[in-house]
Parts: structure tokens; sequence; C-alpha cells
């Protein structure tokens, strides 16, 4: 089979990223509080900064086009979507750039790489998108100066999230490999932290002093199951808790909407940091390990190489001093 032309290469990865872009938007407008459009939870921005990370930049189009298709039934003007599409482009790509300079790694196996996407991806660059989106819309007139902040801050901390639970599993897509010959406990023991993580993620939702049952069970996960139990697990927790708060349930389920979303987007957003910072910690502790003991073996290879020379060197030594001594000896018998 010929291998296709770069062009049509290309046209096909854009597509996908359209696909992708506009597929996971669905999903974050069945949430949306503001607009149809404005929501708690946005998917497809993690799905904005996975692109460029795992693709490339060149496949920008991709987001620019998923963007339009979500936003163009929404309104209200072609040139306010025009916008908001290039501001939810510009953002992602921004803070690709920024962290790419700074060294960020992909295998997220070092604790830099985690704050990098925490602090440039998950705040920064979803900052320029929120802000460009919102000050777009009142310019229009879709909202009122005095909705500016409050829109921003929604939309800011809804991309946020986005990055912050669907992004890092992206990246772990490409590397992740179920193991050939899994033990039989390896599963119960994966079954009962699904259960476990569904279990204690609708009790989070039930009453406040039972929110902090999630995080045992996000150590447990990060500690038996590495990042894609924790990250699973966090995504869960999230999905969860933001469900219940749209329909006025759980801890904060007397609070008016702007109020309780804030509320559960910062408990959301604490569990997906423990969750990504843990599992990044037990993943730089396997690597340092690993190192340890490959050095370990190497050395001792060494050792196993120069000891018998050693001996060798030892036994010529010996061998020529006895020589001198026999030599000394019978010149002074003489």
């Amino acid at each position: 089979m010929r291998p296709l032309p770069p062009a049509s290469r290309w046209c096909l990865i854009v597509l996908g990223v359209t696909v992708c872009y506009f597929a996971t938007a669905q999903i974050g407008i069945q949430w949306a509080i503001v607009r149809e459009q404005i929501s708690p939870l946005w998917p497809a921005a993690g799905v904005a900064l996975a692109t460029p990370m795992l693709l490339g930049p060149r496949f920008w189009p991709g987001i620019v086009l998923g963007a339009l298709l979500t936003n163009i039934a929404l309104g209200p003007s072609v040139g306010t979507v025009l916008v908001i599409s290039l501001g939810n482009t510009a953002g992602p790509m921004l803070a690709y750039a920024v962290m790419r300079r700074l060294g960020f790694r992909n295998e997220l196996d070092r604790l830099p790489d985690a704050v990098l996407l925490v602090v440039i991806g998950a705040i920064g660059g979803t900052a320029v998108s929120a802000v460009l989106g919102t000050g777009v819309l009142v310019s229009s007139g879709a909202l009122s100066p005095g909705e500016f902040w409050a829109t921003a801050l929604v939309w800011w901390t809804g991309d946020a999230m986005g990055v912050l639970t669907i992004t890092p599993l992206l990246l772990l897509a490409p590397r992740f490999r179920l193991p050939r010959r899994v033990p039989l406990v390896r599963w119960g023991e994966a079954a009962a932290l699904a259960l476990f993580g569904l279990g204690t993620a609708a009790l989070a939702s039930t009453t406040t002093p039972k929110l902090f049952v999630v995080f045992p069970v996000l150590i447990w996960a990060a500690l038996r199951f590495r990042q894609a139990g924790a990250l699973l697990c966090s995504l869960c927790v999230c999905t969860v808790t933001i469900f219940a708060a749209i329909r006025g349930l759980g801890p904060y389920g007397s609070y008016e909407l702007a109020t309780r979303m804030l509320h559960v987007q910062a408990y959301d957003a604490t569990v997906g940091l423990t969750a990504l910072t843990l599992s990044t910690i037990v993943l730089q502790r396997d690597r340092a390990t690993a190192e340890i003991a490959d050095a370990w073996r190497q050395i001792t290879e060494m050792v196993d190489l120069i000891a018998p020379r050693q001996s060798l060197r030892s036994a010529i030594t010996q061998h020529d001093d006895e020589a001198q001594a026999a030599c000394s000896s019978r010149k002074r018998s003489r």
C-alpha cells in the first residue's frame, strides 16, 4: 500500500483533530451554564492543548475548525464566533510554545513537568482564551459589561479543568500498554478500585463532611496503577460532582448556581492536582529506582570484570616476590 502524500496526510490529521474537538465540545455543552456554551468542565480545552504536544504545532487549523463548528450554531455572530475560535486556538498554542521552551516533556515523569502543565497549560493558556472570548461577547452585546468577570471566571476555570483532567490522559494514551499476562488478582484490584472510585465520588456529592473520602482512593490509584489509575479516578470524581452540582445536588446545592459551581470547581481542581502530582511523584520515584538499579548492575559488572585481573596481578606480584627472595637466599648461601 502506497503511503499518503504529505498534504493528504496533513488534511486527514486536521480533520481528525476537528472531529475530536467537536465531539468533546458537545460533551461540555451538555453542562453549559452561561449562554449554553460556557461550561464548568470543557474537555475540548484538553484536546486543544494535547494536539500540538502529540502531533506538532502545524495542525492548529484543526482546533480552529473544531471551535468554529462548535460555536457557529450558538452565535451570536460569525465575526464573534471567529474571534472566539481563534482565542480557543491561541491560548493552547501559546501555552504549548512556553512549555516546550521551558523543557516540558510529554512523558510527565518529572514533577517540574506536572507543575508546567498546571501553571502554564491549565492556568496561563486558558486565561488567554477566557478573557478574549468573554471580551468579544461583551463587545458584541451578547453579555452586559457587568457579567464580564463572572463569565470569564467560569470560562477560565472550565477550560482549566478540561486541561487538568483530559490533557494528561491524552499524553499518556500513546505510551499506554496493557501487560500481556495480568494476574487475576490484579484485575480484581482494578475492579475494586473502579467501584470504590464511583462510590466515593457519589458519596462526595451528597454531604460536605464526606468530601474527603475521595483522597484515599486517589492515593491507592496512584500507588498501584500510577498515572492511568489516578487520572481516571480524578476524571470520574470531577464528572460526578459537576453533574450533581448543576442539578442542585450535593453539599453546595442550596447555593446559587455561580457560587455553587465555583465551590465545586475548587474541589475538583484540588482532586485533579492531587491525582496529577502524586502519580507523577510515584512515576519519578520508579524512574529513579530503575536508574539506581541500572547503575548498580553496571558497577557489579565492572567489579566482576576487574576482580579476576586484580587476582592475576596479585598472583604475579607474589610469584615475583618469592623468586626474588629465593635468589637472595641463594646469593647469601654462596
